[in-house]
Parts: structure tokens; C-alpha cells; sequence
């Protein structure tokens, strides 16, 4: 079967079913993709090659800053290219990168590029040139003329005394001070190691790191934070420098702790969970799964990490990535700037160069030449419990959902130390929805507008339509197959018609089994709403989006309990149920307001607030639903203090004791009374 982007890359192999059974990829599909890419960039090469000028929306950093993205991050897929064949068969791409260096560090170029300067994008862009730069040295740095070089150790001496915000970009700083540093320039060592020296205060356990401090879990443990680390090291054993050996065994055992339970986000078909920012970085996520290989410290096979890395690729290219132009675009199977960020240009996306880290990987290595192995979730269905970023990962092998349940990642900051119920510490930030989510998936995205879209929420809403977003995220408890956690319900709105509201924590278990989520909502002990407020709650399950508006159905089961669901056309179906505490069901839809399509549906499921615990079950799933037979199917007993269920199919009860501390969740393999 031709798919939508195969067709459009020149060269792609045919696939190879000996020692790639499961994806028909090899190192040459990888090669091929690469130069597709590359080759696609240079009608966008400014004059003197310095810039990338790629069309779309500007960052907010401005055009000259973004054309310098275009060269920088591509010329990380350019060394890894390069590297690939020894240089061989790219002194065309060699000249090509070694004109716009030339041209762009020049500081009286007419292309020069932007100088860098504390907290400044060019931090960003120059940490992958010094990156690619090394790693392509002995065919492109090694070649450059003095006065080339010069210019280029000069431009990159701006990072000499910058300053950096507290989180991933002090890594910028170390990897471009280092190679500095490696090919004999001026650099201070102690900014060097600041900022490796501050992986340890944002460690988490299990190999997880937050993006600085508070709760910042998202792929950018992937994209930098891995990766960043192992790469410098490379530069390093240039330089000379002690002790990178000693900080290798710490990074190695952190990472291979970290794929343990990474790969499971990665669907068999290659279909990576959507969640946190960045994501039009897209094949940037296989990048610790490449770096464990590169460094020595991965739990896989070299089989399995050429399928999981391989998969990713090829469903990118079977889902139109890149375009009809050969380019990545602002988006993730399509152009879509709601779910970009104001730091993302038109260049942004060839961040996922990082994810073609494997070429550096020698043809010859086991993870090229082993044939490809199954990974837990390929053939069995799973929950995987990540206790440091607060996560629960349920696989279903069958039809190649991976769900993610949030109790942990909400990118606000440093966590209040206030009690559930004692009122909030201070103003709540503006909520995020690649992380203010209750679920996430790798089939389905977040709804990124309007604000108030209620997908995988869980929202109160005033007599006058004011609705509430989820605010800090105040972890409760976590088990092998449950969380709970209690975050602020944060009115959003004109703050003159809700002054006399103050946020209404709420607390909310999640209960997981299958396809299915049961989750448990109460407002927390000692919570009082102002009379005549919130009268209401909404509920969502997963938005689903397509080219061609979802099939939706609402109704009621015998017990007079709502249900709602959405099917699109691929078969994936998006339902919830109102077990408990609900009154009400609708579809609520949006246009151009999702990722994965212009036409999403979200089921959705409302009452009346009270102090009743409320119940409601999701599900995603590529199975037929039979809504009342799945309501009859869930064994359910609820009262003020305790709550008993047994999910559909699910070998053990599950009981939630309510308390002065919170919820509290036992299991057992004993009925429902």
C-alpha cells in the first residue's frame, strides 16, 4: 500500500522484511529520509547560505533568529548525515554547511548571525551547532579555513558569562562552552558545570528529570535532557576534562532507568503519547532511545531499539510527514499553529534532528545489523506506573493505544506546600493544555482552543456559564494500577464576575484497567462553594479529531445514567460514562482546534455539583462499544466514605477510602457486595 508520505520521498528503499520484520526499515531508510529532508531545505537557503528562510509564521524572536534556526538545527541532521557514510557521497552538503558558517559568523556579513547574548534563542540554536559540529569535525570543521574558524569560536564565545533561565538551557550553555573548550578556545569551566552539576537537583527518580524545578515532565526529558548530557561527553574526552567518566555512570544508570519505562509511551505502530510542549519536534522523542545505544546504558536489545526508533519514523512518514514540499511543518501530521508555542518558527521543527542520532551509529553496529524484537506492549496489553513525574501508562496491544494519566506533570512552577482545602498560596498560572490534561494518548491530541475546552477535564461551571481550569497539580498517592492527586478548580474568566469565588480544590482518583479509566472527583474536605456558584460540572473524555467530522451517539443506560461517545473513521472510539453523581450528556465539537484533524468531538458528561462523590469512566479504544453493556459490565458501590468498583473484565476490586488524609485506594480479588 502506498502511503500519504512515502510517496512523496525520493529514494526510499524498499522495506526489508529479513531483519526488519516489523517496520521494513533500515539504516538506509533512515539515510534516505535525511537527505530528503536536507535536499528539500535548500530552496530556502538565503544567498550566502548562512540562513535557512523557511515560509510560516515568525517566533517571537523575529526573522533573523529563525533563519539562523533553519541552519543550526538542520545542520545537526547534516552531521549525522554525514557522519553516516564517513563523509562519503556529502561533499555537496559539506560545502553547503561550511559556506553558511562561514557566512554567518562573520560579524561584517550581511548574513551575519544574531550575536548571542544572555537568554537569547541564539543560546539555543548555537549548543546544536556546536553539536553538529563535532560530530561531523573531521569532514567539515577540520576542513574550515583559520579565519572561518576564528569567526566561529568568536561568535560562539557569546556564551562566555551569559546568563540562562534555571532549567534545560543551562545544558545550551555546557555544550557550547565545551566544544570551545575542545578545539582549544577561551571558556569557563565553571559554567560548564553548573549546568551538568544541576541535573541533580532536578533528578526525580527513575531516571525522570524535571525541566528545572516544580513539575515539568514532558518529552523534553527526550529531547535534552538525556541526550544533552551524553552528547557533551563526547565533546569532552576532546578536552581532556576529569571526571567525565564519574559523571557517565550517574547519566548512564539514570537513562537506562529512564527507557524502562519511556519506551512503553510508543505505540506499536510507532505513534508516540502526545503531551507537554514542543511536539512539532515529533521524531525528536526516539532521541534517548538512540542516545541509550549510543552510550551504553539502555535496557533494550539493539533489535528492539531499531524498531522502536524505526516505527516512529515510518508512522511520521506514513501520516504525510514531512509535506508535499519535503519540509516539517509547525504541526504534528499537519500544519497546526495552536499547538505550537510563541518561541516556535518556521525552523522549529528540525529539532527532530536530534532524532536521528543513530546514524552516528556505525553500519555495522548490532543495533543496525540485529534483527528487530518485540517490546513489552507489542503483544501484551500493560499498565506501567511512573511514580516521579506522577504517570500512568496503559498499553492495549491489540489495537495500539497508549493512554497516560496525569497526576503529576502540570509546567507551573514550584508546588505550593499548602493542604488540600486550605485555599491557594498564590495567583494560579495560566494553565497549559499539553499539560493540564487528565489523559493523554498517542492516537488523540488536547483541544488547544478555546480555553475552556473540557476534553480529559473536569471543570465546575457558574449560573452565568463561568467555567473552572485545572490548576497546580498536589500529588495525593500512587499505586501499581492507580493516582490520585488534588488540584485547584481555577475560575477563568473576567476576574470582576468572579471576585467572590475562590478556587474549589478538587481531588480526583484515577482507577485503570484495559481501555478503561474510572475516575473518582470530590471536592476536598473542609471546601466550601459560595452559595448560588457553581451549580454545575462537566466531565470530558478524549477529544477525537479527523478530516471528516467523528460519529457521535449520547443516551442512557437502564439505570438512567448518561453516556457519550464519538467513533472516527479509522475505528477509534472516545466514550464516557456517568456512573455517579451525573445528570446530563453532549458532544461537544470544535473546528481546527486539535492536531490531528480540522473536525474534533469530545462526550462529555454534566450534573449538579453537591458533595457526593462524582464517578465517571473513560474509555479509548479501537474496539466496538456497546455503551449500556459496558455501564452493566462495571461492578459499583459508592457513599460518602468509600467507593468499591470492579472495572469491566478487571481481575480485582478496586475500594477508595475517603478520609481526613485524602483518598485512600486498596485492592482485592474479593466480588463487589
Amino acid at each position: 500500500m502506498t502511503t500519504p508520505g512515502a510517496g512523496r520521498i525520493e529514494h526510499l528503499p524498499p522495506p526489508d522484511r529479513i531483519t526488519s520484520g516489523q517496520t521494513g526499515w533500515t539504516r538506509q531508510h533512515w539515510i534516505a529520509l535525511a537527505d530528503h529532508l536536507l535536499t528539500a531545505l535548500r530552496p530556502y537557503d538565503s544567498p550566502l547560505g548562512a540562513r535557512i528562510d523557511l515560509p510560516g509564521r515568525a517566533s517571537r524572536s523575529g526573522p533573523d533568529s529563525d533563519g539562523l534556526e533553519g541552519f543550526a538545527r538542520s545542520s545537526l541532521l547534516a552531521a549525522c548525515r554525514i557522519a553516516a557514510t564517513d563523509g562519503e557521497g556529502c561533499q555537496d552538503l559539506i560545502d553547503r554547511y561550511a559556506c553558511g558558517l562561514a557566512a554567518g559568523a562573520d560579524p561584517a556579513s550581511p548574513e551575519a548571525w544574531p550575536r548571542i547574548t544572555s537568554r537569547t534563542q541564539p543560546m539555543v540554536e548555537a549548543s546544536l551547532l556546536a553539536i553538529a559540529l563535532n560530530e561531523s569535525r573531521p569532514w567539515l570543521w577540520d576542513r574550515l579555513d583559520e579565519r572561518t574558524r576564528g569567526h566561529v569560536v568568536d561568535w560562539l564565545s557569546g556564551f562566555i558569562g551569559s546568563h540562562t533561565g534555571d532549567n534545560n538551557w543551562m545544558l545550551f550553555q555546557s555544550a557550547g562552552e565545551e566544544f570551545l573548550a575542545s578545539v582549544g578556545a577561551d571558556h569557563d569551566r565553571s559554567e560548564i558545570d553548573r549546568g551538568l552539576d544541576r541535573l541533580d537537583r532536578w533528578s526525580r527518580g527513575d531516571g525522570w528529570y524535571s525541566d528545572g524545578d516544580g513539575q515539568n515532565f514532558d518529552h523534553y526529558n527526550s529531547f535534552v535532557l538525556h541526550s544533552y548530557p551524553i552528547l557533551w561527553a563526547r565533546m569532552a574526552v576532546r578536552s581532556g576534562v576529569d571526571g567525565v567518566e564519574d559523571r557517565l555512570v550517574t547519566w548512564r544508570e539514570r537513562l537506562h532507568q529512564f527507557i524502562e519505562q519511556f519506551q512503553h509511551l510508543i505505540g506499536p505502530s510507532g505513534a508516540p503519547v502526545m503531551q507537554g510542549r514542543s511536539m512539532t519536534y515529533r521524531m525528536a522523542v526516539v532521541a534517548p532511545l538512540w542516545t541509550g545505544a549510543l552510550a551504553g546504558a539502555t535496557p533494550l536489545r539493539p533489535g528492539q531499539t531499531r524498531r522502536l526508533c524505526s516505527s516512529v519514523a515510518r508512522h511520521f512518514v506514513e501520516q504525510g510527514v514531512p509535506d508535499e514540499h519535503g519540509l516539517l511543518s509547525l504541526g504534528w501530521y499537519h500544519h497546526h499553529l495552536p499547538m505550537t508555542q510563541a518561541y516556535s518558527g518556521p525552523g522549529s521543527p528540525y529539532w527532530a534532528s536530534l532524532g536521528f542520532l543513530g546514524l552516528l551509529l556505525p553500519a555495522e553496529d548490532p543495533v543496525w545489523t540485529e534483527p528487530e524484537a518485540t517490546v513489552d506492549g507489542d503483544t501484551t496489553d500493560r499498565v506501567t506506573s511512573c511514580p516521579a513525574p506522577g504517570f500512568l501508562v496503559h498499553n492495549t496491544h491489540h489495537d495500539g493505544v497508549v493512554r497516560l494519566v496525569n497526576h503529576g506533570s502540570d509546567h507551573l512552577g514550584a508546588v505550593p506546600t499548602e493542604p488540600a482545602g486550605s485555599g491557594p498560596a498564590a495567583a494560579e498560572p495560566v494553565a497549559d493544555p499539553s499539560y493540564s490534561r487528565y489523559a493523554y494518548s498517542n492516537r488523540t491530541g488536547p483541544e488547544y482552543v478555546p480555553a475552556d475546552a473540557v476534553d480529559q477535564a473536569i471543570q465546575l461551571v457558574t449560573a452565568e456559564g463561568v467555567t473552572s481550569r485545572r490548576g497546580r497539580i498536589h500529588r495525593l498517592g500512587q499505586g501499581p494500577d492507580h493516582a490520585s492527586s488534588w488540584s485547584p478548580a481555577v475560575w477563568q474568566s473576567d476576574p470582576a464576575l468572579v471576585e467572590d469565588l475562590d478556587p474549589v480544590p478538587l481531588e480526583v482518583t484515577s482507577i485503570v484497567h484495559g481501555a478503561y479509566e474510572l475516575r473518582c472527583v470530590r471536592i476536598a474536605p473542609g471546601a466550601t462553594i459560595a452559595s448560588g456558584a457553581a451549580v454545575r460540572f462537566a466531565a470530558g473524555a478524549a477529544a477525537l479529531a479527523a478530516t471528516t467530522a467523528p460519529d457521535t451517539a449520547t443516551g442512557v443506560d437502564a439505570d438512567g445514567r448518561p453516556w457519550a461517545l464519538a467513533t472516527r473513521e479509522d475505528g477509534l472510539t472516545s466514550a464516557i460514562w456517568g456512573l455517579s453523581g451525573c445528570t446530563g450528556a453532549e458532544i461537544r465539537t470544535g473546528l481546527g482546534a486539535n492536531p490531528y484533524g480540522p473536525s474534533s468531538a469530545t462526550p462529555v458528561v454534566t450534573g449538579e455539583v453537591g458533595t457526593a462523590p462524582v464517578v465517571v469512566l473513560v474509555a479509548l479504544t479501537g474496539d466496538q462499544v456497546w455503551p449500556e453493556a459496558v455501564a452493566e459490565a462495571v461492578e459499583l458501590t459508592v457513599t460518602p466514605q468509600l467507593l468499591r468498583v470492579r472495572l469491566p473484565a478487571a481481575p480485582r476490586e478496586h475500594a477508595v477510602h475517603w478520609d481526613a488524609d485524602g483518598p485512600r485506594v486498596t485492592r482485592s480479588d474479593a466480588p463487589c457486595p
